[in-house]
């Protein structure tokens, strides 16, 4: 006789609905989280110390005081870091947050440009490549891909 039927599975073997297994790509995404985060957190604790660092040009059509500037980039840094560490841990919803987030803190850094020029520049691309990263990981875990 053949056995068809499945072995029996434990109450805590199976996926939980709020987290899915993490990717390489995604793991790469909650890794570059963490590290832009934390440059933004530095970045912010910087301006509201109005530190001598940062140099604003006169007239910019996005004028906002260093220290307001510091706060967002301090909030924004703050919220990254942890969306980056449930994605690492596999939360769901810290995707989505993390996309949005992250859009955020491009959309910052750029604004942030004329302030601290190759700074802002940098974390622009970390901040795209995580939005891209965290969308492509979702992508690939959703139809169960695999590369080798």
């Amino acid at each position: 006789m053949s056995r068809d039927a499945a072995p029996p599975r434990t109450a805590g073997a199976g996926p939980r609905p709020g987290h899915a297994p993490v990717s390489g790509t995604t793991a790469l995404a909650a890794a570059l989280m963490i590290f832009g985060g934390a440059m933004a957190i530095f970045e912010g604790i910087a301006a509201v110390a109005e530190d001598d660092l940062f140099v604003a040009t006169r007239h910019y059509v996005f004028e906002f005081s260093l220290a307001g500037w510091g706060w967002v980039h301090l909030i924004l840094g703050i919220v990254i870091v942890v969306a980056g560490c449930a994605v690492l841990g596999g939360a769901l919803w810290a995707r989505f947050l993390g996309v949005f987030v992250a859009g955020l803190g491009a959309i910052a850094n750029f604004l942030w440009v004329p302030y601290y020029p190759l700074w802002a520049l940098t974390l622009v691309a970390v901040n795209l490549f995580v939005v891209w990263a965290l969308c492509t990981g979702m992508h690939r875990e959703a139809h169960g891909e695999r590369r080798a």
